[in-house]
């Protein structure tokens, strides 16, 4: 059933008009502001005043605050759903939106700056596609750009022998619960949500987790160098014990 649900789960399917409307929690979770003012201060110092171009733009959640700071946006996003939620904060012209698949689809112009950010190139379930985003990132680029990841690390550790799910998010009104294929390196994340009531919802997704040598190996195949790797957004060292980091890689001139 677990790998079934890996396999089949389509991301058009996943973020739909129900995962728009309840993705944005402003003020709180990823869009509190000791998450967003450290992802927003690091991208647009690495813009370093040139164009830039995010891969999944979603409802903006990034890309707005960027936009606010004078920073020039472009974003790329396969859900229309999506696209129509940020239409509800910005529009057209100050931030346009080319709809497709980010590891294809072209947005006009260069750039110095591609991000991906909160581990979404793990939405893209095989090596080979992760791979295509890398070249897709890269043929947008200026000589010298940046092509910037946030990824979380891999928690297998937690994982005893002939277990195949942990938990990796608890607290009053939900759960999250992974289960993991390490054979195709795939896991289900189940978010589980209680109302008052004790009426439940479930959100999944499906992805394919990938460890940081992996990923250098990935930019190395599209003519990316690794730049720097920290354990987040405000430069933290990374370390065996990081949950997370932001590598920065670099095209070769």
């Amino acid at each position: 059933m677990r790998r079934y649900m890996q396999k089949d789960m389509k991301q058009e399917d996943i973020w739909d008009i129900v995962a728009a409307q309840n993705y944005d929690t402003p003020g709180t979770g990823m869009f509190a502001p000791e998450v967003i003012d450290p992802t927003v201060n690091r991208l647009a110092e690495l813009a370093a005043g040139g164009r830039v171009l995010e891969f999944a733009i979603g409802t903006g959640r990034v890309a707005i605050p960027l936009v606010q700071r004078g920073v020039s946006v472009t974003g790329i996003e396969r859900s229309q759903p999506m696209i129509d939620q940020l239409r509800t904060k910005i529009d057209e012209s100050s931030l346009p939106v080319v709809r497709g698949d980010m590891k294809r689809v072209g947005a006009p112009g260069r750039y110095t700056l591609v991000y991906l950010v909160y581990n979404t190139i793990s939405n893209l379930l095989t090596q080979e596609d992760q791979v295509e985003c890398f070249k897709n990132a890269a043929r947008h680029l200026v000589a010298g750009g940046r092509f910037v990841i946030e990824l979380w690390v891999p928690e297998l550790r937690k994982l005893p022998p002939g277990q195949d799910a942990v938990v990796f998010h608890s607290m009053p009104g939900s759960i999250g619960l992974d289960t993991y294929d390490t054979v195709a390196q795939r896991i289900v994340s189940h978010h589980f949500r209680f109302d008052e009531r004790g009426k439940s919802t479930l959100f999944r997704s499906p992805h394919r987790y990938i460890w940081p040598a992996e990923l250098d190996l990935m930019a190395q195949l599209a003519g990316f160098t690794l730049e720097s790797r920290n354990a987040d957004w405000a430069g933290s060292l990374f370390t065996a014990d990081s949950r997370s980091h932001v590598s920065v890689y670099r095209l070769k001139d």
